[in-house]
């Protein structure tokens, strides 16, 4: 066996003269042994995977951090119904959400979630093509949590008593500054991250848990807030069933409250498992991550019921109104109220710092999820593999939203809304296949009625605000259309990242010790002995072969043309007396010219490959290589070549007749 690593990238950049500036910004990308520093979603070597409660408070700045501005959004949205359509909320979310990623956990211990499962059961275009969908939605939920944190911390900011007069009506630029701040420091490199959160979650939940229970003592002592919130439901709705029917009409306005889940399976290479896991079944990391989401979800839910309810009885509705002092910051009203301004400002400050760091686990996940798939795929130029410059891109995609939105939190709510729910419905529908392509008739039964579940609450949230949509088909064309330009770019690439042939191959290309290697393209969909006489007569008399030629067939297998990168294994075989180099791979082009590369570098000698023209119109077969891999053969394997070797002495000789 010989092997050859080659990382799928610019194969003239060692031509070009590199600044200080471009190693920096580009540090992190494949080196030439195609290994990267660090890769994104995976510890660090100098990071050692941690106890699963401190990975959960990573995850946590993201989910715990709404209770700012959730129990707000939930009374504005539902009104007096509130509590009601929050118990609907956690029931959603105990007995949906959560079942549905452990179930994810499980299949995807790496932190690859439900868009890599659902790449594994949607495979070729029309997976890519889903793919990028979701990966557009996943981009408006990671967005808009940097941008709706920054911008509910710099409510939080001007509301509070101390807060200079000449903070008043400067959101703005307050959320531009602390989306600055994220962007500076992805930047330099945030190493303690998990640290960090810990604290942060612990302060935020036991000051939460102090307002709380300070609240839930004021509506004991006040009785009659109970009895005059039961009166006035009954008089507007009637009925308990009536109540229960509006609470689930108004309970896909609170799906803010479901974020969280996604970045939680994320996260999971963090997680540290048992002594005896494998990299196949790591059993302990999956434990871990299922103590995780269990712990999160019981906390938030706990959370959640609590906050509607004292939020509800205790602060006027007119509050919740846009300008009114407890829009956007209900429990941080309480703190103020009941607790003195004192406790109020250290509420206000453990907030602030939460949700800012709230963004940093969205900048995090959006690090994790690009480059994970658009460069695989060859939808994304190769420095989208570097952590600086995706950080400059989604700092500058921040300040845009802000701008737009005008560092709103009720505005951004919709598209962040939308962004949650639709991942969580791709999730329960990927669990649901997954169970089903199982044979688990019960399994698929439960998450079938949870994906139904979801895709309720995604339609209706989509209907009540569309602007979310809208929002996440603009990520969607975006990505869309950067991945498909970028695809062309990238076309003439070399794409394997390994190579590997056997033992016959070898025999095969090293059968002439002096050279050169003649090498005949032929097409695998013919495997007759006459079309192969008839190849190899056409080879002798077009390019004037020598009797002896020795010459070996080659024949490129293509599976599945959408994908990009891959692993190439060159297998020998004998087919009628001709000796045949038999490869697997995504295209023809590309895969000819990489392999050409490797025999000469494997051998020491020269090959020479010898094709047909191809037949038909051009453009078409340019179309027909771009989608399909295959078409214009031999001069986009010339072009390759050229591409990939400068050294017109060293490149692969390509002749056509």
């Amino acid at each position: 066996m010989t092997t050859l690593t080659r990382p799928p990238a610019d194969p003239s950049d060692h031509r070009k003269h590199e600044p200080r500036f471009k190693p920096w910004l580009l540090e992190g990308m494949p080196d030439i042994a195609g290994k990267r520093k660090a890769t994104h979603g995976q510890p660090d070597a100098g990071h050692a995977p941690q106890a699963w409660w401190k990975v959960m408070c990573l995850t946590g700045v993201d989910y715990f951090s709404t209770l700012g501005y959730q129990p707000a959004i939930a009374a504005l949205a539902a009104g007096m119904v509130s509590p009601i359509a929050t118990i609907v909320l956690v029931a959603v979310t105990l007995l949906g959400a959560l079942p549905v990623y452990r179930r994810v956990a499980s299949e995807s211990p790496r932190g690859e979630g439900s868009i890599a499962m659902l790449e594994r059961l949607l495979p070729r275009w029309g997976g890519k093509l889903f793919v990028l969908a979701l990966l557009g939605f996943a981009a408006t939920d990671f967005m808009i949590t940097m941008t709706l944190s920054a911008a509910d911390a710099s409510a939080h900011a001007i509301e509070n008593p101390f807060a200079p007069e000449w903070l008043h009506g400067q959101e703005v630029a307050i959320t531009l500054a602390l989306i600055a701040g994220l962007g500076i420091v992805f930047l330099r490199g945030f190493k303690e991250a998990i640290n960090v959160a810990v604290l942060l979650v612990g302060a935020f939940l036991a000051l939460n848990l102090v307002v709380v229970v300070v609240g839930l003592f004021h509506v004991s002592t006040e009785a009659h807030l109970v009895t005059d919130w039961w009166a006035a439901l009954n008089q507007q709705h009637g009925n308990p069933l009536m109540m229960i029917g509006i609470a689930l009409l108004v309970f896909p306005k609170l799906a803010l409250g479901l974020s969280g889940f996604e970045t939680g399976v994320a996260v999971m290479p963090q997680i540290k498992g048992d002594p005896d896991d494998t990299e196949a079944r790591p059993a302990g990391r999956i434990r871990g991550a299922h103590k995780l989401l269990t712990t999160a979800a019981l906390i938030m839910s706990a959370f959640l019921i609590a906050s509607s309810f004292i939020t509800t009885f205790l602060i006027p509705a007119a509050e919740f109104e846009p300008g009114g002092k407890a829009n956007g910051r209900a429990l941080a009203f309480l703190a103020h109220q009941y607790l003195g301004d004192g406790f109020g400002t250290v509420y206000d400050i453990s907030t602030i710092a939460i949700l800012w760091f709230a963004g940093a686990s969205a900048m995090a996940g959006l690090l994790n999820l690009v480059p994970r798939y658009l460069p695989r795929f060859g939808m994304a130029p190769a420095w989208t593999r570097a952590v600086r410059p995706l950080v400059l891109l989604f700092t500058a995609i921040g300040f845009l939203i802000t701008i737009v939105f005008e560092a709103n939190v009720e505005a951004q709510g919709g598209a962040y809304a939308t962004g949650v729910l639709v991942l969580m419905t791709s999730a329960s529908i990927a669990v649901t296949l997954s169970a089903r392509r199982k044979k688990q008739r019960g399994k698929t039964i439960a998450f079938g009625a949870v994906a139904v579940v979801f895709t309720y609450t995604t339609v209706a949230n989509v209907v009540e605000r569309p602007d979310g949509i809208r929002i996440a088909a603009l990520f969607i064309l975006g990505i869309v259309v950067v991945s498909f330009a970028s695809r062309v770019r990238r076309s003439f690439e070399l794409r394997a990242t390994h190579i590997k042939m056997d033992e016959k191959a070898l025999e095969f290309t090293a059968a002439n010790e002096e050279g050169p290697i003649r090498i005949i393209a032929h097409e695998p969909k013919r495997l007759s002995a006459d079309r192969y006489r008839e190849k190899l007569s056409h080879a002798e008399q077009a390019n004037h072969l020598p009797a002896d030629s020795d010459a070996v067939f080659i024949e490129i297998i293509v599976d599945d043309s959408s994908d990009f990168e891959q692993e190439l294994q060159v297998v020998g075989k004998e087919r009628h007396g001709f000796k045949i180099l038999e490869v697997h791979s995504n295209n023809v082009p590309n895969t000819l010219a990489a392999v050409l590369l490797h025999i000469r570098d494997v051998t020491g000698l020269m090959p020479h490959i010898y094709f047909r023209w191809t037949e038909g119109n051009p453009i078409a077969n340019l179309s027909k290589f771009l989608f399909f891999g295959e078409g214009e053969i031999a001069p986009v394997t010339r072009e390759v070549l050229r591409e990939a070797e400068p050294d017109i002495t060293r490149r692969p000789w390509v002749h056509v007749g």
